[in-house]
């Protein structure tokens, strides 16, 4: 991964996700390490961000590097008319590493076309988001002990979640097997039910959520994201599609935990924060560790 922009999760083979899931593991139990002394990290945050961001410049921290950046467009150049290539140009001259995110699919990887130092992927538009399929990989192997021939249900915005479209590419390297719950309007996109299909992995679709849970080692929770809609009225006819209450976990696996991206919305009842299957909020820290050894690979500063 050295010297490597991270754009999209199959840039990542399967030996080279264990080996930021291991280094991800040595981290949670020693994270104070400068071994980023004098190195610059810059985080360019063309969409608002408070977990990914925050959780970069926390792993940044953590190892002893320094941060430099803006957390929305309007503070850049950007607002003036500058254009990606002329922003990832000039902010490569001041740092070692980009972590970027951007509205546009497509615009990381363009941008990592074009940079001379790496560029993390921090989400694309609808595309993908792989450091946060990568700390959910940390999560799912943390929670069940492995990775391989695990049941995951996928529920609300199946259509532009980069997450769960990163965490499916990501899975299926792992014989994974898919539960898809969302409304007709959001379900998964043809072109990754027909990427399964290829690789002869099994899924269903189905709109109802308590009946689909049962047997399920993972409940990813997905919110209906406002901004993906240009018609306010199609995302008030959706928007509170699927609420997970806590009597739902009733008769679930005693392995089965719930994940979400975060933030919530209304899509998990406050009620669920209790049960010992709730996961989320660890999940949200598990994102520093697995930060901290994305860059610490992509600088060569691990092996």
């Amino acid at each position: 991964m050295k010297n490597r922009s991270l754009v999209a999760i199959n840039d990542l083979s399967r030996d080279e996700i264990f080996r930021v899931l291991d280094l991800a593991e040595e981290f949670e139990k020693n994270p104070i390490q400068r071994i980023m002394e004098g190195k610059v990290v810059a985080t360019l945050f063309f969409e608002p961000s408070t977990r990914t961001r925050l959780s970069f410049e926390s792993a940044v921290n953590k190892l002893g590097g320094r941060v430099i950046g803006f957390s929305e467009a309007s503070t850049s150049s950007v607002s003036k008319g500058e254009t990606l290539k002329d922003t990832i140009l000039t902010v490569a001259n001041y740092s070692d590493l980009i972590v970027m995110r951007h509205p546009v699919e497509g615009s990381a990887r363009y941008a990592s076309e074009v940079s001379p130092v790496p560029i993390v992927n921090a989400g694309d538009g609808a595309n993908q988001h792989p450091t946060q399929t990568l700390l959910d990989l940390y999560s799912i192997r943390k929670t069940q002990g492995k990775l391989d021939n695990l049941k995951i249900v996928m529920v609300g915005d199946l259509k532009y979640g980069r997450t769960v479209h990163s965490l499916l590419m990501a899975m299926s390297q792992f014989n994974a097997s898919f539960t898809f719950i969302s409304p007709a309007e959001l379900r998964m996109p043809l072109e990754y039910k027909m990427y399964l299909d290829e690789l002869g992995l099994k899924y269903e679709e189905h709109t109802d959520l308590a009946e689909n849970i049962k047997d399920a080692d993972i409940v990813y929770m997905t919110r209906v994201q406002r901004e993906r809609f240009s018609d306010p009225m199609e995302y008030e006819k959706v928007k509170n599609a699927y609420i997970l209450k806590n009597y739902m976990l009733e008769g679930t696996k005693p392995n089965m935990r719930v994940l979400h991206p975060l933030p919530r919305v209304n899509e998990i009842n406050t009620d669920v924060d209790e049960s010992p299957k709730a996961y989320y909020f660890t999940q949200a820290l598990n994102g520093v560790y697995t930060r901290m050894a994305i860059m610490a690979l992509i600088l060569g500063l691990k092996k």
